[in-house]
């Protein structure tokens, strides 16, 4: 079996639906597991929904939750005829599941709210597809991914319960025969059925769940790049196209943040060598890039940009040295808060973090922290981060910028700055 993750950004318009379609003609009679994410914007969107949901405008989440009811609509209308109103009457149990929560009020945390809204992105548009690859004669069997993936209760970063998947999987009886499987990223539940979702861009490490479970012959990514890229094109026109990595490459850069895989991704692979492919749905010819154990050679620099980053700085109160008490009690509050720090610096008294802009867990450290330490918090910062970097490289992209924090190792160059007004 292959399993074949598709991005919003293949999804993101009735043309490129019906493109994944021409590509999967090309694997007639294999066994396939197709792993969808939310189309296009939607996951933004729909997080939109539960913001405004929880503070506690319920008017304009429901008008906001109603552009997002409109557009798939409007989507599955112009790709389906015979299976439309069967596909409908799907399309609109997610939505009531969705606007019954909305009309209630936000009583448990905000990351509880998000996880039940978000979630419906994936399965509106694997419905969708699901419907036209079967009117299109791509056979196929839609799965609610939410029966397979088991998940703890730490919603926005659920983790995975790997042996009730196993047996979820046996019970749904997926195996390797010939069958065509549509089903969701980025989701799942916990054994209470609530939903759960497994961290931003977590469609790639759902894809990575199956291949392993399945002992799947390899792991395709379908993206709108020619495949791994040396920075983001978008952003870095002179990026290039890197055709082998290593997994244990690939694990570095997206642990500082690359988009092109999700950083926990790869272990799964790697546990059964099993390769993954970058490839582009937009030309399916393209080599892509190969990620297996084999070893990375001559890489060029690497750039990774983080936005809305904020920095933290704790000194203790008492002027004492960072010891070994006042560390461990920060890294229980990075456990206790599900905090990912992506640049952290000790002192003599007083230790600095850089870490993502997500409010109410930065205002939840912060009181927290105030306990053992006096606490500053520095906002709209941007993360420079630079794997195999050169002289050259790091001034261009460093010069005229307002730098608060820098960390360098042999092969990687981290820097804070202000971003631009």
């Amino acid at each position: 079996m292959k399993v074949f993750k598709f991005g919003g950004a293949s999804l993101n318009s009735v043309e490129r639906i019906q493109n994944v379609g021409n590509i999967l003609t090309t694997y007639a009679g294999e066994p396939l597991m197709l792993v969808m994410s939310a189309m296009g914007k939607t996951t933004n969107a729909l997080e939109k929904v539960a913001e405004a949901f929880y503070a506690g405008n319920k008017e304009d989440a429901l008008n906001l939750f109603n552009l997002v009811k409109q557009n798939h609509l409007t989507t599955a209308k112009y790709l389906l005829v015979t299976t439309y109103n069967k596909t409908f009457d799907r399309l609109n149990s997610f939505f009531t599941e969705v606007e019954w929560l909305l009309h209630d009020k936000a009583v448990q945390s905000f990351d509880y709210y998000y996880d039940q809204v978000v979630c419906v992105g994936e399965l509106l548009s694997s419905c969708i597809v699901s419907a036209y690859l079967n009117e299109k004669g791509i056979t196929n069997e839609w799965i609610d991914v939410r029966d397979i993936i088991r998940t703890d209760n730490n919603f926005r970063e659920a983790n995975i319960c790997w042996d009730e998947t196993i047996q979820n999987i046996k019970r749904a009886g997926i195996d390797n025969k010939s069958t065509i499987y549509v089903t969701q990223g980025f989701i799942g539940s916990t054994d209470q059925n609530e939903s759960t979702t497994l961290g931003r861009e977590g469609s790639d490490f759902t894809a990575a769940i199956f291949a392993n479970l399945l002992e799947a012959e390899n792991l395709t990514i379908w993206k709108d790049v020619e495949g791994v890229m040396s920075a983001d094109p978008k952003i870095f026109p002179g990026a290039c196209l890197i055709s082998e990595l290593s997994f244990n490459e690939v694990i570095e850069m997206a642990f500082y943040g690359a988009q092109v895989i999700h950083p926990k991704t790869i272990k799964p692979l790697q546990n059964k060598k099993i390769t993954l492919q970058v490839k582009s749905f937009l030309d399916p010819t393209l080599p892509g890039t190969t990620i297996s154990n084999k070893a990375s050679k001559n890489l060029p620099p690497v750039i990774v940009l983080k936005n809305k980053q904020v920095l933290i700085q704790l000194q203790t109160i008492d002027f004492s040295f960072i010891g070994e008490r006042p560390i461990s009690e920060l890294y229980h509050l990075f456990a206790e808060l599900n905090i990912k720090p992506n640049l952290i610096q000790t002192a003599a008294i007083n230790v600095q973090f850089c870490v993502d802009d997500r409010e109410e867990k930065i205002q939840q450290l912060a009181a927290k922290a105030s306990e053992f330490f006096d606490v500053q918090v520095e906002r709209n910062l941007t993360l420079l981060t630079i794997r195999h970097y050169d002289d050259s490289t790091s001034t261009q992209l460093l010069e005229g910028k307002q730098i608060v924090l820098t960390q360098k190792t042999k092969t990687t160059l981290q820097a804070l700055y202000h971003e631009a007004k």
